[in-house]
């Protein structure tokens, strides 16, 4: 069971890192829109779809990852005061309630959405450059069966904890920069006190 845990955390991981290299090209783009729209008053017609199409896929593409360590939303005041075992078991009830559920749906909704995107190879509507988007729907099935591999490893976590009243965590990977900050002036600290 850890084993699969390990594996769909490293999966998610990897491309959730591997997307997020799209912020770099958003900003690129975005940059060149603004220079060339502002300052050779020569907008381009592409700008925008590229934008949407680089943002959603970054999201859709993140949510595995962003599930394998913990950083979805959740109304915790309450859910933060109970045992790891309590916690493990409505987290096991929401997920086979509705997030399986939910992400099923999304697989086999844009399952379809996707090849009837490819079947007539759709371009983007809201552009006069007529972007392709029909390679880009096929995201969401990808992103579905990403959600779906770490939905099963979390269900394997929430086993662990009611058994051990332990969660199992996930590797520490990304940092906030205010505590990498703040472990550095500590360590400063310490370093200058002795």
């Amino acid at each position: 069971m850890v084993g699969f845990i390990r594996f769909a955390d490293s999966l998610s991981a990897w491309f959730g890192k591997a997307f997020a290299w799209l912020i770099i090209l958003m900003a690129v783009g975005t940059g060149y829109e603004v220079f060339v729209r502002y300052v050779l008053n020569s907008p381009t017609p592409w700008a925008l779809d590229v934008s949407f199409i680089m943002y959603g896929t970054l999201f859709m593409m993140g949510g595995a990852y962003t599930l394998s360590r913990g950083g979805h939303v959740r109304g915790d005041f309450l859910y933060r005061l109970w045992q790891p075992k309590t916690q493990a078991k409505v987290d096991l009830a929401l997920y086979i309630l509705f997030f399986f559920p939910g992400v099923l749906a999304l697989i086999f909704a844009g399952w379809k959405y996707a090849a009837r995107s490819w079947s007539y190879t759709e371009v983007s509507i809201n552009s006069p450059a007529g972007i392709p988007i029909y390679q880009f729907k096929s995201v969401i099935v990808a992103a579905g069966l990403l959600l779906f591999v770490q939905g099963i490893a979390q269900v394997c976590r929430c086993i662990l904890a009611i058994r051990t009243n332990e969660w199992l965590a996930a590797d520490e990977d990304v940092f906030e920069t205010e505590d990498v900050l703040m472990r550095e002036v500590d360590k400063a600290e310490r370093d200058h006190h002795i």
